[in-house]
């Protein structure tokens, strides 16, 4: 068989379906919702309404957030479709190897291995920061153990952001069951937080505040391009819903269950982000938003000091659910890469209560090293890119899964087929090529060293090979 045959070769959905028959079926709707909403709704919605709107499209960033919402909803779509037609564990990587080829589906996993490591890591450094600033009252870190290695400052490991991963990792590993409780709970008290911010901020609207709507062009910002501007920097406030589909092997009706919790999750976020955008811009002029914590800060000038407490507090519940579904997504992806031969380690073993503990504990360790010593500021636009890669891939799958005999169609379908799969595919590749100039440089030589890797040694212990 030629090389090309060999990395292009497409792995059977039967094969998977069996290899992943041993995971514990425990999820429903209801709790996939709740994974969805922990990883969608993080410290972005007490920030981002209020710096775009300071700087890119006003109170028109209400706007914004409802055309990102759609565009997400196309590529929610495709994922719903794909996860109800193929409930495996392993998201795109998975979905890759079926539909397109096992070169394909390992670069969309090491793509995404990048996505969840970085994304973890630096939400664990967000944790740590809000964290210093709730404690300084009673205690304060010594230098040393308070920042990413750094000797010019003093710092040598974040210790906080180690801690915060390894206690995930722990709950994790007691199995899904038990860490689905604790984030239900968390994503209940986070939204309940969210609410409250809503219900008092309503009170201070002033209407001046929101007029206009869309402020005048000027300086490069606002007016009508200023809200598609803003569509672009918000879309990112939606990444995280399609950690949801490397669950499917553990949900009790996939066919059903995938489609409500992927749609139901945007759905849900659409709405907080709209209503929380509507009250910052309403409580506070928007040209006095661009501050580190808008949400907070517009408390404040309302005279309303207790809710900046509050703010910190639904900020840190907001980051702690994200780690939990990324992590729990992240140690499904590496197991299911594992299972086809394509890492070393035993990785895609199951523990004797259907977990894949060998991949949770990897994922752990090299998401707490991260965290705690690594400086991320450059990196994080990487998992963008590798998120967004992985979009244009699915969206794009709809065409030839519709094709395919071997795979039964029975559950949700995405409509407006072909029309609304290749829109949501040409919008995913636009915002790629919006990403700034080093990021991609970066993420092509991330694949370069993925490729390497899988031609020296995935291909040779490939299952399929």
């Amino acid at each position: 068989m030629s090389l090309l045959k060999r990395m292009f070769r497409k792995e059977s959905l039967e094969t998977y379906l069996k290899s992943d028959a041993h995971f514990s079926k425990s999820l429903t709707a209801k709790d996939l919702i709740g994974l969805g909403i922990g990883a969608v709704i993080g410290t972005g919605i007490f920030i981002l309404p209020g710096t775009v709107a300071a700087t890119t499209a006003g109170p028109g960033v209400i706007f914004s957030f409802i055309i990102a919402a759609v565009v997400s909803g196309l590529v929610a779509m495709a994922y719903s479709e794909t996860a109800s037609a193929m409930p495996v564990a392993g998201s795109a990587y998975s979905y890759g190897n079926v539909i397109f080829g096992e070169v394909i589906g390992w670069i969309l996993g090491w793509a995404l291995i990048l996505e969840y490591a970085l994304g973890v890591a630096a939400v664990s450094t967000g944790w740590s920061a809000y964290f210093a600033n709730l404690m300084s009252p009673f205690f304060k870190l010594p230098t040393a153990l308070s920042g990413a290695y750094n000797p010019a400052e003093g710092t040598v490991v974040n210790i906080v952001a180690v801690v915060i991963v390894l206690l995930i990792g722990l709950l994790l590993r007691g199995g899904m069951t038990e860490s689905k409780r604790v984030q239900n709970a968390m994503v209940l008290l986070k939204i309940g937080i969210i609410i409250l911010f809503i219900i008092v901020g309503f009170f201070f609207i002033k209407a001046d505040n929101l007029t206009p709507l869309i402020p005048k062009r000027m300086d490069g910002a606002f007016g009508i391009q200023g809200v598609f501007a803003g569509t672009s920097m918000v879309f990112f406030a939606f990444l995280g819903f399609d950690a949801l589909s490397a669950t499917a092997a553990e949900v009790k009706n996939p066919k059903r269950d995938m489609p409500i919790g992927i749609i139901g999750t945007l759905i849900v976020a659409a709405v907080l982000y709209g209503l929380v955008a509507l009250v910052l811009t309403g409580m506070v002029h928007y040209s006095k938003l661009n501050v580190a914590d808008p949400a907070a800060f517009a408390m404040q000038q309302v005279g309303q000091h207790w809710a900046a407490l509050i703010i910190t507090i639904g900020a840190l519940i907001g980051m702690f659910t994200m780690m939990v579904t990324m992590l729990y997504a992240s140690s499904r992806l590496i197991y299911a890469v594992g299972r086809d031969g394509l890492l070393p380690g035993g990785l895609g073993k199951l523990s004797k209560q259907g977990e894949p503990e060998r991949a949770l504990g990897i994922a752990t360790i090299v998401v707490a090293f991260f965290g705690g010593f690594v400086p991320l500021e450059k990196l994080v636009d990487l998992v963008n890119m590798g998120t967004l890669l992985a979009f244009m891939v699915v969206s794009l799958g709809i065409l030839p899964l519709r094709k395919r005999a071997d795979v039964r169609q029975d559950g949700y379908k995405m409509p407006g087929y072909p029309v609304l799969p290749i829109l949501s595919a040409l919008f995913t590749f636009f915002l790629i090529t919006q990403l700034h100039l080093e990021t991609l440089v970066a993420a092509l030589v991330w694949f370069v060293l993925g490729i390497i890797l899988y031609l020296t040694y995935g291909m040779k212990h490939s299952r399929m090979n």
